[in-house]
Formats: C-alpha cells, structure tokens, sequence
C-alpha cells in the first residue's frame, strides 16, 4: 500500500459493499463473504459493525475524545473525564480503545468489528465491550466459533491479551494476508508525514513520542501461526 492508504488519506485500495454496510480492501472481500456464509451455516449472523475508517473520520474520533465531547473509558469500562488531564495523560487514555489518526488498523480496509446480528435483542444496542463476547454475553457463541474457524479464511484477533498498549478487543477481526505486510510498512516515519500535515489535538506530544507510540500501539499485537492451525 501507499502511504496515504496506509494512513487512511486514500481510498483507492478499498470497495464499499453496500448492502453490506461495510468498505473492505478489495482482496479482503471474498474471504469475508466466505467469513459471513461459514457463520451463517452455523446459525450466526455475522456482520461487520465497523470497516475502513478514513483518516479524517479517525480525527474526529480523536479530537472529540481528546476535547471531552465524546466518552472515554479506562481498561474496566468506567467513564472517565479528561478535560483538566495534561496532554500525555488523555492520549494515554484514549489509546487503550481508540488508535491515533493515521495509526489505525482500519485504515488498511483489512480489519473489522463484527458482532452476531441474530443474538442481539429487538432494538438492543450494539456494544463493543469484552462482556458481550463473554459468557452469556450475546455475541460470545459466535466469539467461541471465530476462535475455532477464522483462521481457515485468513484472519485473526490482533488484539488478545492484557497488554501495556491496546486492550482486548474480541470483536476485532484481521485478514492476515494484508494487515501483516501493512503492518512491516507502518514506520514511525509514514506516522510523522501524517500527523506533520493534519490538525489532531496533541500533535506536538505525539511527535516527541512516535517511536514509544509506535512500539506500543501499533507493533505489539497477538499474532497467529496460521501454518499450525490450518
């Protein structure tokens, strides 16, 4: 990919699917369509809540997080209030959910957040916390029968593990064949021609510690050995 698609500038490496409600690379399509129909046989209506997600609309995210217009949540799920927090304390916060513009995944068109349409109760909303994928949760089936069958059509969950950067994310899906070549060309150097020409709320912070950022927010993900669970 280019820089700009790498960083969510571009769209010319993505398809919107429409009636799908979703924008995918365009080699992520099919083997998400194959994704969808395996689900479906299995009594799990599998859909994708979130897809690529463009430089700008990430900065909207960001920025309304950063100013205090939209809610934050610390690792066990509590609101917090950021608006008398010093720079490097709310982009600290914020990036245990939301990634820096630039620096998401979903900007490569190769990862999504699905939840099973037919769990949800009439007129529920949808909630992308780790309880839902859990126990009773109303998505948790459908967690148990990712975990067993989704690395057969390419993808995996970046996010896993407890760890100092990213929180788990069950609901996070990525097609390998794109994100982990995306990923070794995602440098601190792609992130900084970004972030030098956008207007994001803590730029100046975000500068100073792109390789710090880099490291933790970006490059430390679960991976899997898909040669082993095939």
């Amino acid at each position: 990919m280019t820089a700009d698609e790498l960083t969510g500038r571009a769209r010319s490496h993505v398809i919107d699917l429409g009636a799908l409600g979703c924008v995918l690379h365009r080699d992520v399509v099919q083997p998400f369509l194959d994704l969808r129909d395996a689900a479906r046989a299995a009594d799990h209506d599998l859909v994708a809540v979130s897809s690529f997600r463009d430089f700008g609309r990430q900065r909207s995210i960001w920025n309304g997080k950063f100013r205090g217009e939209r809610p934050v949540l610390d690792r066990q799920g509590r609101p917090l209030d950021l608006r008398d927090w010093p720079a490097a304390d709310r982009i600290n916060a914020i990036l245990c959910w939301s990634a820096i513009p630039g620096a998401s995944r979903h900007h490569w068109g190769s990862d999504i957040d699905v939840i099973d349409r037919s769990a949800l109760a009439s007129g529920a909303t949808v909630e992308l916390v780790p309880a839902a994928y859990l126990g009773d949760g109303p998505h948790a089936a459908l967690n148990t029968w990712l975990s067993e069958n989704m690395a057969g059509f390419g993808f995996f969950r970046p996010y896993v593990s407890e760890r100092a950067g990213v929180s788990p994310e069950p609901w996070h899906l990525s097609y390998a064949p794109i994100s982990v070549p995306a990923l070794r060309q995602m440098t601190p150097a792609v992130l900084l021609e970004a972030w030098r020409a956008s207007d994001i709320d803590g730029v100046e912070w975000l500068i100073d510690n792109v390789d710090m950022l880099h490291a933790r927010y970006v490059e430390d993900i679960d991976t899997v050995d898909f040669d082993n669970r095939r």
